[in-house]
């Protein structure tokens, strides 16, 4: 079972946190039926973003959301993840498939591109989502969530990630964040650094050890101390439902839903997060014209019941008409 753990070297100068996630992003690539190039981008962004909520947020409601993206075939990846250890994502497009770099390791790099990694704080259920960017380092993912932290949050982490496959299936996955705490001491660094430097593919290391023991090997000489009594499970988990695939078919038009009734007999809505089809009865489709107010000359979605106002009472629509709402 895919889980994560939590430790301290250097008489708490170092702060460690991995994660074994093959179970998780094995999940995750046969969902969205993914390459092992996009495979390898989407588990190492998966297992990232994991890692980086339980260096970034305090609050068990808070989420945080990744979004990786290039000028690459890859297009883009992003994931969103939380405390409670669960973790959706999904790659642009998962069929991308580049061939091996010549050292023979999957060229995930090139399949994203130039481009940037932005990083959202959302802290629920008060305030407003907050954002931050840099640039990417290589779109190998690990170094650019590492050039996130140095450049963005001013901490300087070294991040290792890893998704190993083989033939076309996942069969390890996993990364670690060891982060130099305020007051480090300086030659603990320099041992870490060394450690790092010396220490190989994470995935070679998790098929052969224990992920307690893949991060003593890493803070060797450091004293590492787990602070984790029990490991938290982790698991990809989407936020899909009926309900929200309803109400993603109130932004077509009511002729749009009328022809998917005539011409269908109802709708498939696919989530891009997790892959999950939901059929959508026509009754259901109907029912969604009851709950709803339309510009009278363009269509224009004005309100619907139950969800937060879209616009407000005497604005005017895009056609120039005034919005009249019900009281």
């Amino acid at each position: 079972m895919s889980h994560l753990i939590r430790g301290v070297a250097a008489n708490g100068g170092i702060r460690v946190v991995a994660a074994d996630t093959t179970d998780l992003v094995l999940d995750a690539q046969q969902r969205h039926g993914a390459t092992p190039t996009a495979g390898a981008a989407l588990g190492r962004t998966l297992t990232g973003t994991l890692l980086l909520s339980h260096v970034l947020l305090k609050n068990p409601q808070d989420r945080v959301t990744v979004r990786l993206r290039g000028d690459g075939p890859l297009g883009g990846v992003i994931a969103d993840a939380g405390l409670d250890g669960t973790v959706r994502g999904y790659v642009m497009n998962p069929q991308v498939e580049l061939a091996a770099r010549d050292d023979g390791k999957l060229d995930v790099g090139g399949a994203l591109g130039e481009g940037d990694i932005e990083v959202i704080r959302s802290h629920a259920p008060y305030g407003d989502p907050y954002s931050s960017s840099a640039p990417l380092a290589s779109g190998e993912v690990a170094e650019d969530f590492a050039m996130f932290l140095a450049r963005s949050e001013q901490i300087n982490s070294a991040v290792l990630l890893g998704v190993y496959f083989e033939g076309a299936a996942v069969v390890k996955a996993g990364g670690v964040i060891l982060q130099a705490l305020p007051g480090a001491d300086p030659a603990a660094l320099d041992v870490l650094e060394a450690n790092v430097r010396s220490f190989g593919q994470l995935t070679d290391a998790m098929r052969r050890m224990t992920l307690g023991e893949v991060a003593q090997e890493l803070c060797w000489g450091l004293g590492f101390e787990l602070l984790t009594k029990d490991a938290l499970p982790l698991s990809f988990e989407c936020r899909c439902s009926d309900a929200k695939a309803i109400d993603a078919l109130a932004y077509f038009s009511p002729e749009e839903r009328h022809a998917m009734i005539v011409e269908d007999g109802g709708a498939e809505v696919v989530c891009h997060w997790c892959g999950e089809k939901r059929w959508i009865e026509p009754e259901q489709i109907r029912a969604i014209e009851k709950n709803e107010i339309r510009c009278p000359d363009c269509q224009a979605l004005w309100y619907r019941d139950g969800q937060a106002t879209m616009v407000r009472e005497n604005e005017v629509c895009a056609c120039g008409r005034p919005v009249e709402l019900p009281a």
